[in-house]
C-alpha cells in the first residue's frame, strides 16, 4: 500500500497529547507548533480519522518546497503527482494562507495552484478545456510560511470535534477535542469518580464516557475521504470492525454532570442520548453550593464561568470561591479546572499543584490543578 505523509493539525498546548495519541496507533511521529507528523498507508489515514479525540483534522502532505515567484509556484505545483490523488472529475477547492512570505496575495496562490493542478490532470489524462469538476470533494490548502509552500489535501472534512452526537448547545460551548484533552490531563480511569459541575451542554462528561468505554471519537460520524476512489471501502470497514473489536459497552462507570440551568442539563440529555450514553452518565439541577460528591480519588473536571463578558467577572469570582470551600472536604479527590481568572488560586483559597497554559478558543487559559491527596 502507498505510504503518504500525514499531518494532524492541533490546537496551541495540546500537540503533545495528539502525538501520544498517534503514538499509541502505532506510528513514528514529529512534532511542531500546532502541527504532528506521521507517516502511513490509506489504513493509517481511516485510523487515525476514527481514533484521534484531540486533533483538529488530518491532511495529507502533497508536496512541499520554496517558492519566492508565481511561476516558481506554478510550476513547482504542476510538478507533483497529483493524478495519484485526485480523478480527473475531482471536484477541488483551493483554501489558502500566507504568512512572513514573498507571496502575500493569497487569492492569487490559490488561483496559480488550482489553475498548476488543472493543467496536469489535463497533461495526464489528454483533456483540453476545462474539467467539470463533478466528481469527489478533494479540500485542497495552500499554505506558505517563510517562503516555504505547503500543498495539503483534508482526509476529514468537518473538523474532528464534530462526532455526531451534539444535538444543541449552550452559549459557550466547550470544543469536543478540547474535552477530551482535559480528560486526557486528568490520568483519570474508569474505575474512579468522575464529575463536572459546570457540565453546560455535557461536553466533558460525554468524553470521559467515550474514553471510559474505549470507544473511537468518530464512530458516529462520516469522513470526507470515504467518498475517494483510491480509499477503498474495505479500509473503512475494516476500521469500523476495529472499533466495535475494542469498544467496552457493559463497562460500568461513575460519571455524572451537574449545571444550574434545568434547560441545560435537558440538552446535555439529549446530547448523551445521541453517543450512545443516556444510562452511562448521571445528570442533575445543582448550584455548585450544593454539591456533594460520592466516593474517594474522584476527579472534578470543569470550564466554569470566565466572567469575560462586562459585569460578570465578580459572579466569576464568587463561583470559583464558593467551589473551593465545597471542595475542602473531599481531601481525595483531584479538581482541575479551566479558566481565564488570573486570580483564579486567590478566589479558590489554595495555590495549584500544577498550571498548563491552554487555548480556549481564542481565549488564554489556565488549566488549574488541585491534586488530591490519594485516601
Amino acid at each position: 500500500m502507498k505510504e503518504y505523509k500525514l499531518v494532524a493539525t492541533a490546537a496551541m498546548g495540546l500537540e503533545g497529547l495528539v502525538a501520544e495519541e498517534v503514538k499509541a496507533l502505532g506510528y513514528e511521529t514529529m512534532t511542531e507548533n500546532g502541527k504532528v507528523y506521521f507517516s502511513g498507508d490509506a489504513h493509517a489515514i481511516a485510523k487515525a480519522n476514527m481514533w484521534l479525540r484531540i486533533a483538529d483534522r488530518v491532511r495529507i502532505i502533497v508536496g512541499e518546497f520554496k517558492a519566492t515567484t508565481f511561476d516558481e509556484l506554478f510550476e513547482k505545483t504542476k510538478e507533483l503527482p497529483w493524478e495519484e490523488y485526485l480523478p480527473v472529475d475531482a471536484t477541488f477547492p483551493v483554501a489558502g494562507k500566507s504568512v512572513k512570505s514573498i507571496l502575500y496575495s493569497v487569492p492569487d496562490c490559490q488561483a496559480i495552484v488550482k489553475k498548476a493542478i488543472a493543467e496536469k490532470l489535463k497533461t495526464v489524462h489528454g483533456r483540453v478545456g476545462f474539467l467539470d469538476e463533478t466528481g469527489p470533494l478533494f479540500k485542497l490548502e495552500v499554505s506558505i510560511l517563510k517562503d516555504k509552500v505547503t500543498l495539503t489535501i483534508d482526509s476529514s472534512g468537518a473538523g474532528l470535534h464534530k462526532r455526531g452526537y451534539r444535538v444543541g448547545q449552550g452559549d459557550a460551548p466547550l470544543k469536543e477535542t478540547l474535552a477530551a484533552a482535559l480528560v486526557k490531563l486528568t490520568k483519570w480511569n474508569p474505575d474512579r469518580p468522575f464529575v463536572d459541575p459546570f457540565c453546560g451542554s455535557g461536553t466533558i462528561p460525554i468524553e470521559a464516557a467515550m474514553l471510559g468505554q474505549n470507544l473511537a471519537p468518530g464512530y458516529n460520524r462520516e469522513f470526507l475521504s470515504e467518498q475517494w476512489p483510491w480509499m477503498a471501502e474495505s479500509v473503512w470497514d475494516r476500521v469500523r470492525e476495529e472499533v466495535e473489536d475494542v469498544a467496552d459497552y457493559d463497562r460500568k462507570l461513575m460519571i455524572s454532570g451537574s449545571d444550574w440551568d434545568p434547560a441545560m442539563i435537558k440538552v446535555a440529555e439529549k446530547n448523551a442520548a445521541e453517543a450512545g450514553f443516556l444510562d452511562i452518565i448521571n445528570w442533575n439541577v445543582c448550584n455548585v453550593a450544593d454539591l456533594s460528591l460520592d466516593g474517594e480519588n474522584g476527579v472534578l473536571v470543569g470550564n466554569p464561568p470566565y466572567g469575560e463578558r462586562l459585569g460578570e467577572l465578580e459572579e466569576a469570582e464568587d463561583i470559583t470561591a464558593t467551589l473551593g470551600n465545597v471542595m475542602k472536604p473531599y481531601p481525595s479527590w483531584s479538581v482541575y479546572m479551566l479558566s481565564s481568572l488570573e486570580n483564579f488560586e486567590t478566589m479558590y483559597g489554595k495555590r495549584a499543584t500544577k498550571k498548563r497554559k491552554l487555548f480556549n478558543g481564542f481565549i488564554r487559559t489556565d488549566l488549574y490543578q488541585f491534586w488530591g491527596k490519594r485516601s
